[in-house]
């Protein structure tokens, strides 16, 4: 029997969806004959007395996640996410640029610094990229710090913003579509396969009106054996080209090829969602944890 230990914050039981797949996990975990416990930050110090721990914590080098990720690595533990994933998926720039090295698909990407902020310069991606241009803040989730512009003048005012939180901007093609593609991807292999769905009147899964409402599309999901094989190979090189552990690959399809929009660690797993089409996603992810698999 192994000892599986889940870091937890307080906002990751907001959602019904969330506590339900994490339920969902603990009755797998069980079944198969192992411990579940979830952890809080008050908690961290008995990491070291589990086998594996899973973070269900936004993820980044400066939240308790990424200390909790580290302590279990440092001692000895299988654990989902892995600092160094962590670190590379945090950094969109770091991110493309391990995507570009193994040769995965992206839009068309450049990274700017302040001397690149120019109306000139705006003026030449926009021939180069097509109109409008996708601006990202390397250090974001959950698409903040993600705007289209369409001018020049707005190509600088927002790139400058976004200098404020990081000393390089990323600029993109824009890939227009009605949803992205989620691949689930863990230890090289696919988990599963889902469509989110771009609410009608607004170009990103996730957006917020002006009150700061959340507005999500719908999610749909599908079986790995009845996807186009190229997403699932495209989807797991882009896996590959960050680490072994667990990942959210986001695509874009153009035509029949696929282009990869992001990697994300500590993807979502809620109820009814992403474990639509894959109800094993539970029990291969306990099998990881205890080292049975993957």
């Amino acid at each position: 029997m192994a000892d599986i230990g889940v870091y937890i914050e307080r906002y990751t039981l907001a959602r019904s969806e969330e506590v339900g797949a994490l339920m969902k996990l603990g009755q797998v975990a069980h079944r198969l004959g192992h411990r579940l416990d979830f952890l809080f930050r008050a908690d961290m110090y008995k990491i070291p007395e589990y086998d594996a721990i899973y973070i269900r914590a936004l993820t980044d080098p400066l939240n308790s996640s990424f200390v909790a990720a580290r302590l279990a690595q440092l001692n000895g533990l299988r654990v989902i996410d892995d600092p160094e994933s962590i670190i590379i998926c945090c950094d969109k720039v770091n991110m493309y640029r391990h995507l570009q090295t193994h040769m995965v698909p992206i839009p068309d990407t450049v990274y700017l610094k302040e001397s690149d902020l120019t109306l000139e310069k705006g003026a030449s991606l926009f021939k180069s990229f097509g109109n409008p241009i996708v601006l990202k803040a390397p250090n974001t989730s959950f698409s903040m710090y993600v705007e289209r512009v369409h001018t020049a003048e707005e190509f600088v005012k927002v790139g400058k913003k976004y200098l404020r939180r990081a000393d390089r901007v990323v600029a993109q093609g824009f890939v227009q579509s009605q949803f992205d593609w989620r691949v689930g991807v863990l230890a090289g292999e696919p988990l599963y396969v889902c469509q989110y769905l771009i609410p009608k009147k607004r170009w990103k899964i996730l957006s917020y009106t002006d009150t700061g409402r959340e507005i999500y599309g719908n999610v749909k999901g599908f079986d790995l054996d009845k996807v186009n094989p190229k997403l699932l190979d495209t989807a797991i090189r882009a896996g590959a080209a960050i680490g072994n552990g667990l990942y959210g690959v986001d695509l874009k399809q153009v035509g029949d090829e696929f282009v990869v929009i992001e990697v994300n660690d500590n993807p979502t797993i809620a109820e009814d969602e992403e474990d639509q089409k894959a109800p094993q996603v539970y029990e291969r992810l306990v099998k990881y944890l205890v080292g049975e698999w993957g």
